[in-house]
């Protein structure tokens, strides 16, 4: 093999490996999902997947009657760590699919919810819990659990909106602190117990930048009951189901961005995997 052949195949072995170290990685450790990323703070994000599924009447009630049983279970995960499937069972015998994969900058979630019983199941929402504290900047732990709203964002009126300028900020709930969105589409009783917003968010994305302010992280779902900011500086896109007939089958599609700051990149991708 002459010279010039061996460079192009060294400059090729490079790139290559180049763009695998880049590629996001996943983890499963006992109910997280762990998202391996060289560009992020801690090189890691945690994800408690899932925290809870949720019936409907959820605004005013206790998050004990609230939450449904369940179990999830590792069903596979691939040899080079981007696919990942998941099963969870729910104590109405209800069973959810999990297709996890990911690649240089995003992970895609296919979901599949399936009601075997003869029973209608009262499986309206779920809860996956991002833990984003160390993206901020911010320890995962502490007393003051608003500090790092600054770093956060939803859209509203179309506009990327920043947690900390957001206005009005409800205040009042079962429990506090944190804040609830809710789209127009879902009834405004079934969600998170948390103060509720009167403001109607744009879109489902919802996110934050990191510590530098050279990333912006993002998760949407296609169907969602609420958009979050939660008690342990993390951010809820909370999928809806919608309940489940006897022998019905639903499909929900979400995303995880990870992308360099540039906001209308960030909505041109979210608009492409969300055309509806």
């Amino acid at each position: 093999m002459n010279r010039h052949k061996l460079g192009t195949l060294f400059y090729i072995l490079c790139i290559s490996s180049i763009h695998q170290s880049e590629a996001i990685t996943l983890e499963r450790d006992k109910n997280w999902l762990i998202l391996h990323d060289e560009r992020v703070p801690t090189g890691k994000i945690r994800i408690n997947y899932l925290e809870a599924y949720c019936r409907p009447n959820s605004t005013d009630a206790d998050w004990h009657e609230t939450t449904i049983g369940h179990k999830t279970e590792l069903s596979n995960i691939s040899e080079n760590k981007k696919n990942m499937q998941l099963s969870c069972t729910l104590s109405d015998g209800v069973i959810i699919k999990h297709d996890i994969r990911s690649s240089e900058d995003e992970v895609t979630f296919e979901i599949k919810a399936h009601n075997p019983t003869a029973l209608i199941s009262q499986a309206h929402w779920a809860q996956p819990c991002i833990r984003i504290g160390e993206f901020t900047g911010f320890p995962h732990r502490g007393k003051e659990l608003n500090d790092y709203l600054p770093k956060c964002f939803i859209f509203i009126n179309g506009k990327l909106e920043r947690m900390s300028e957001i206005k009005p900020w409800a205040m009042k709930a079962r429990y506090t602190p944190g804040q609830v969105w809710c789209p127009t589409d879902v009834p405004r009783k079934d969600v998170n117990p948390r103060p509720l917003s009167s403001l109607i968010p744009s879109n489902g994305l919802i996110g934050c930048f990191s510590k530098d302010e050279e990333l912006i992280f993002a998760v949407a779902f296609d169907h969602y009951q609420e958009l979050f900011q939660g008690v342990a500086r993390c951010l809820h896109s909370d999928f809806r189901i919608g309940g489940l007939k006897p022998s019905e089958s639903k499909r929900i599609k979400g995303k995880i961005y990870i992308l360099e700051n540039k906001p209308k990149k960030l909505l041109a991708r979210y608009k492409k995997d969300f055309p509806k």
